[in-house]
């Protein structure tokens, strides 16, 4: 049994009442009717967020009001705008005791998928941008990786351990057609025999079967799906430009007929929006080809609270405080909770049913019977570049 199982078996916690949250809901309500604030439909139609508050590292906030100036003309659309980001290395390190990683590599920051929900939207105010719009709209690019992996991959001592791409933001969103970074990292880590774990909502992922399948038959490759909702209205609603569920259960189908390990992520679990289909979406991958599965209670850093609030006061104004409700009951009554061991699942009575309830349609579906363990012994560093040695 796993350790999310283990943990999901357990004795719920004793119940804490949830917060009552009516003032942070009502105050969503508001910001929704404040032109000052949201941002016309019009303007971000395809897109997930509905503002683009100032990040919270700004030391002033931005705010519009009527001059008596008023625009004629429409407003143009949200543009998607690349930043060439030139970083010094690209593997990153953590020590989280949680995960099952301890390096990644993210060849984008920023998402143009624009999931509602995402707990990396925070990560943009470090560069003095929103958590909103901006996330979806600035995207960083990484064109350099595959050089600075090359180079990371070839020092002195470097042990091989699983390098996991998606962890942050999505390495096959939309941009990645065109820049190809991925493609360009997977090529460096096939040819050097290195281990690596994909986690994408993308169809595009298939693009790379003919790399993929040949790692996978040295066991140095497994990609895991994202699957929020079978419902495509809810998912065009929640994850405007990413695959819808249909073509991601394709994507399953076709990763696992090319012989590539499939995990599915039922990820996030939003109470009162999606909780209902855990079941449906674990049997209809299952079907496609997934053997492995796992879940994550919908996580709030920062100020995703309130980019959630404002997404569900638009589109389930009703559910919101019930949503919040479960959530804090989940979070020892707090929007949110990022201790180790508990912020992936969450505590409380709430938690543990969705936990028993995963587990057991698991089991019924005889998934996560074996755990696929990816390869380091085959490592091969990269050759040295011999333009570079005859300088010397």
């Amino acid at each position: 049994m796993s350790a999310r199982a283990r943990e999901a078996s357990s004795p719920p916690a004793p119940f804490q009442p949830a917060l009552p949250r009516s003032e942070a809901a009502d105050a969503a309500r508001r910001r929704l009717i404040d032109p000052a604030y949201r941002v016309d439909p019009d303007r971000r139609r395809g897109r997930g967020a509905v503002a683009n508050p100032t990040g919270r590292y700004e030391p002033a906030q931005r705010e519009t009001f009527e001059d008596g100036w008023a625009v004629e003309e429409e407003l143009a659309p949200l543009d998607t705008e690349v930043i060439i980001e030139k970083p010094r290395t690209i593997i990153a390190r953590n020590d989280s005791p949680d995960i099952g990683f301890d390096r990644s590599i993210n060849p984008y920051r920023g998402c143009e998928h624009g999931c509602s929900y995402c707990f990396a939207r925070p990560s943009h105010a470090f560069h003095g941008l929103s958590s909103g719009l901006d996330f979806e709209t600035k995207i960083f690019a990484k064109p350099s990786a595959p050089d600075l992996l090359e180079k990371e991959l070839r020092a002195k001592g470097y042990e091989p351990k699983t390098i996991a791409m998606g962890s942050n933001t999505d390495p096959y969103q939309p941009l990645e057609r065109r820049f190809r970074i991925t493609r360009a990292i997977l090529e460096t880590l096939n040819r050097t025999n290195h281990p690596v774990g994909i986690v994408t909502k993308s169809a595009l992922v298939t693009r790379d079967i003919d790399i993929l399948s040949q790692m996978a038959d040295r066991q140095l490759a497994k990609v895991a799906i994202s699957i929020t909702t079978l419902d495509p209205r809810l998912a065009r609603k929640m994850e405007p430009r990413a695959a819808s569920p249909a073509k991601r259960l394709e994507t399953v189908r076709k990763l696992a007929e090319a012989g590539i390990p499939v995990t599915v992520l039922v990820a996030p679990i939003i109470p009162a929006i999606n909780d209902h289909e855990i079941e449906a979406i674990l049997k209809a991958s299952y079907a496609a080809g997934a053997r492995e599965a796992g879940y994550v209670l919908l996580r709030l850093p920062h100020d995703l609270k309130d980019l959630m609030r404002d997404w569900l006061a638009e589109h389930y104004p009703d559910k919101l405080n019930h949503v919040f409700s479960l959530l804090q009951e989940a979070r020892g009554g707090k929007d949110y909770d990022s201790g180790w061991g508990v912020r992936q699942t969450g505590v409380g009575p709430f938690a543990w049913m969705l936990g028993r309830r995963f587990e057991t349609a698991t089991a019924r579906l005889g998934m996560n019977t074996r755990r696929i363990k990816l390869r380091t012994d085959l490592f091969v560093p990269p050759a040295q570049d011999k333009a570079q040695l005859s300088l010397f």
